[in-house]
């Protein structure tokens, strides 16, 4: 029996002397941080990491794309308010020509703030379609956010603005007239375009917001 526990001590004091190691002091240690290791498992992939990635993603698109169609709609609201105003500078009657629009400074302050806000959401359109195929492509994405939130509120106080002083000018203008009609509908769409115009600056603040604080 001796003879049988002699090799099986051997044994046991051969797999010990593998699991430790001997320190400059003389002092064996085991290795307890590689056998905890050894018996905690592998940490899986949780399933909702891929869904809140996903859910980030898909959000970040649904508010470019609805921001994009936001600037589809003041584009066209501001060209109907320009063009309503410049387009009966040259009809005429048949014994008198119609009054222009240039006639009144607050008609030409109310196309100039049509033109702007046309011309800003023609560049802001040509920007976000470049950004689907080519990301910053033309600006970096922080200073489109920072360019984006300032103009757009710049250019929602001149659409809102130019409404306040173009509507005591309805009255003023002759009745029947091209230009009385065309102020009536320049006016009511300079309004809608201030309106759409104010949900782009939300939707701005908003993409702001997130990249400073959230």
């Amino acid at each position: 029996m001796e003879q049988v526990e002699e090799p099986v001590k051997h044994e046991r004091e051969y797999v010990l002397a593998i699991g430790c190691r001997i320190t400059p002091s003389g002092s064996p240690v085991a290795f307890n941080s590689l056998t905890q290791l050894q018996q905690q498992p592998f940490p899986t992939p949780s399933p909702f990491s891929f869904s809140v990635a996903s859910t980030r993603w898909s959000s970040r698109s649904s508010v470019h794309h609805s921001n994009l169609l936001l600037r589809f709609l003041v584009l066209i609201f501001s060209f109907i308010s320009a063009l309503t105003l410049a387009t009966p500078a040259s009809t005429k009657k048949k014994h008198q020509p119609s009054p222009s629009f240039t006639e009144y400074p607050e008609l030409i302050y109310c196309f100039i703030a049509a033109s702007t806000a046309f011309l800003y959401t023609a560049f802001q359109l040509f920007k976000g379609i470049c950004d689907i195929a080519h990301r910053g492509i033309l600006i970096s994405e922080m200073a489109s956010d920072y360019l984006s939130f300032v103009l757009d509120q710049l250019v929602g106080y001149l659409l809102v603005s130019s409404t306040s002083v173009a509507m005591p000018i309805i009255g003023q203008v002759e009745r029947g007239t091209p230009l009385r009609k065309g102020t009536i509908v320049s006016t009511s769409m300079a309004f809608a375009t201030f309106l759409v115009m104010a949900i782009c600056a939300v939707l701005s603040g908003y993409k702001l917001c997130k990249r400073i604080g959230w």
